[in-house]
């Protein structure tokens, strides 16, 4: 008698945790605080330079003009009341994760949405370089050494971000809290010490040349300095973009992340304002503003330092949710055919290589061409941002009139006020710094947009032509033509053997050819050949032109033509390490684009894989 074990089969364990995550549902989703960790970096950071961004304007009407940071900041402040509110609204009328992108395309409409992903796209891209470039000049302020090296620095993080993604190294609130409560606690401590200080404890930075008044203080120099600071806004959206992330009740959860977000960042842009005003901050040379404010609060002792590198670890992990939300922004738009559909694939692990690699090359160049110098980023960061907001915002009007539910009108009153701010923030800050850099907008953004217009134009003609998704005719009994195998062979090798033991499994009359591109070579494998007999005839082409491609695809399009089911096998070794693909001829990948491009037949590819 056999007696069956009862015991179970243990199940293998899935490799990433972030799938495993995933299948084991609401325990591993955020919770409040664990989102405010994970989504609000983006925002808080812009603390770093979003002050100093109002201090650069008002310096042009003369230092004591710096006194109107303050005001401004609250004028700032009001402003992300409303956006604050908004983005609740938004969490509530799209709780499966609100951008502006996913608003536009649902309630403005097909030209709205591509305008909201031409711009998202700038936004992800800028904010990599502005948070790499903000961190390193805060981690200069502390180590001067650096000073000169910055797009050195900027380009080594870049680097390790981009190595950290493609891996799919999962990001963890848990992880990301210690960095996000230091960050605020040290900020929160420079602000607090810093009110008790009758006067700075220390000055650090060289004298900035004099600053000579070139405007008077009016309402332009306001408005600018007023669109210049909104560069603190950053980040506000992304906890509305990321509402599916969140514990159960998701949108409950959700908006109390953005209320406190809300809370902590106009309370960290006034108490460095006001600081601002009450120590006379004005820019110095090799150090922010912030590294300034830091000084005067706690000195040059080890306070300073860990605030210091505290902004400059915010301020990466900042870019690394561009990381996270630029791949799947364009796996959405490579859904929606409007980029290519590469961009649409996960890896094993899972992650979107493609997105990835593509900000990482564009946010390099972008650092190289400013040279790391955050200041040239933000005219033309902020009006991308503001595009967004604008579009959200409208998108809920028109969301709250076609609705009509209760309390409607107070509630398109509010997403139409601050859709009008917005708006206003963008045109100033284009005008301001339009020379500066911000023209380059009114180039990218129609660019990106008719890029994706014309990459869904394309897939829709090929749609038609391939009548996709309607049912074809019943297909009518036809003659079977010849079916044929051709095996192209280079030379004697384990290589060609395993392809014709392929190609004898399957159907059709089996052609080994050779092209004659070397004389002596031929004559060799015809006689290796002749001498082995595999029972298969080698037939060799003449190759004038000495193109084994063009050799190829002639001989292929001449079996078509004469009615044959043309299938050619083509054998190539597969190295088992990337890096020793290098080492092997790339001319089987190189004849296979060649035959698909060029002709009718099948192409197969063997593998022959080899240590």
């Amino acid at each position: 008698m056999v007696e069956t074990s009862n015991a179970r089969t243990k199940e293998l364990p899935i490799a990433d945790r972030r799938v495993r995550r995933h299948q084991r549902g609401d325990k591993y989703r955020l919770t409040a605080v664990g989102g405010l960790a994970a989504l609000s970096l983006d925002a808080l950071s812009s603390v770093a330079y979003g002050p100093e961004a109002i201090v650069l304007v008002l310096v042009a009407a003369g230092t004591a003009a710096v006194s109107l940071t303050f005001p401004i900041a609250c004028a700032i402040t009001a402003l992300l009341l409303v956006l604050v509110l908004s983005y609740r609204q938004v969490i509530a009328v799209h709780p499966d994760g609100g951008g502006a992108y996913a608003v536009s395309k649902r309630q403005l409409g097909r030209g709205a949405a591509l305008l909201a992903a031409a711009s998202l796209v700038v936004d992800y891209v800028l904010t990599v370089a502005v948070s790499l470039s903000a961190g390193a000049a805060s981690l200069a302020s502390a180590f001067p050494e650096l000073a000169d090296n910055l797009l050195l620095l900027t380009l080594l993080a870049l680097a390790v971000l981009t190595v950290v993604n493609l891996i799919g190294v999962a990001e963890s609130a848990k992880v990301l809290m210690g960095p996000a409560i230091l960050f605020v606690g040290l900020i929160g401590a420079v602000i607090v010490v810093g009110l008790t200080r009758s006067h700075s404890v220390a000055v650090i930075g060289s004298a900035h040349r004099p600053f000579d008044p070139i405007t008077a203080v009016g309402i332009i120099l306001v408005l600018k300095a007023f669109a210049a600071g909104c560069s603190a806004l950053t980040g506000v959206e992304a906890i509305a973009n990321a509402v599916p992330s969140f514990r159960t009740p998701r949108v409950r959860r959700a908006q109390h992340t953005e209320v406190a977000l809300g809370l902590l960042l106009g309370t960290l842009l006034l108490g460095l304002s006001w600081l601002i005003r009450k120590h006379g901050v004005v820019p110095r040379e090799d150090v922010t503003v912030l590294a300034q404010l830091s000084a005067a609060a706690f000195g040059t002792g080890w306070l300073f330092y860990l605030t210091n590198l505290a902004v400059t670890a915010v301020l990466v992990l900042a870019a690394n949710t561009s990381f996270g939300g630029l791949p799947i922004l364009l796996s959405l738009l490579a859904k929606d055919r409007r980029i290519p559909s590469l961009f649409a694939l996960r890896a094993e692990r899972p992650v979107f290589r493609y997105g990835v690699g593509a900000l990482a090359a564009v946010a390099a160049l972008v650092l190289i061409a400013v040279d790391a110098e955050t200041h040239r980023l933000l005219p033309v960061y902020a009006v991308g941002v503001f595009i967004g907001f604008t579009l959200c915002q409208t998108g809920l009007v028109r969301h709250w009139w076609r609705d009509r539910g209760s309390g409607w009108v107070s509630r398109a009153a509010l997403n139409g006020f601050g859709a009008i701010l917005t708006a206003v923030a963008a045109v100033v800050l284009l005008a301001e710094k339009f020379t500066e850099g911000a023209w380059l907008l009114l180039i990218i953004i129609p660019a990106l947009i008719i890029l994706f217009a014309r990459t869904e134009g394309y897939y829709r003609g090929i749609a038609d032509q391939l009548h996709l998704g309607i049912l074809p005719a019943r297909p009518r009994q036809a003659p079977v033509a010849r079916e044929m195998v051709i095996v192209p062979v280079v030379t004697m090798s384990e290589v060609t053997t395993r392809a014709l033991r392929a190609a004898l499994r399957m159907r059709g009359e089996i052609v080994a050819v050779a092209a004659a591109i070397d004389q002596e070579s031929i004559t060799r494998l015809s006689a290796q050949w002749k001498q082995w007999d595999p029972g298969i005839p080698l037939t060799v082409l003449p190759c004038p032109h000495r193109s084994l491609v063009a050799t190829l695809v002639g001989y292929v399009r001449k079996q078509t033509a004469a009615g044959h089911e043309v299938t050619v096998l083509l054998a190539q070794v597969e190295p088992r390490r990337w890096w020793h693909r290098p080492l092997h001829n790339p001319r089987g990948p190189v004849l296979a684009a060649a035959l698909r491009a060029r002709t009718d037949a099948v192409v197969a590819t063997l593998a022959v894989r080899v240590y």
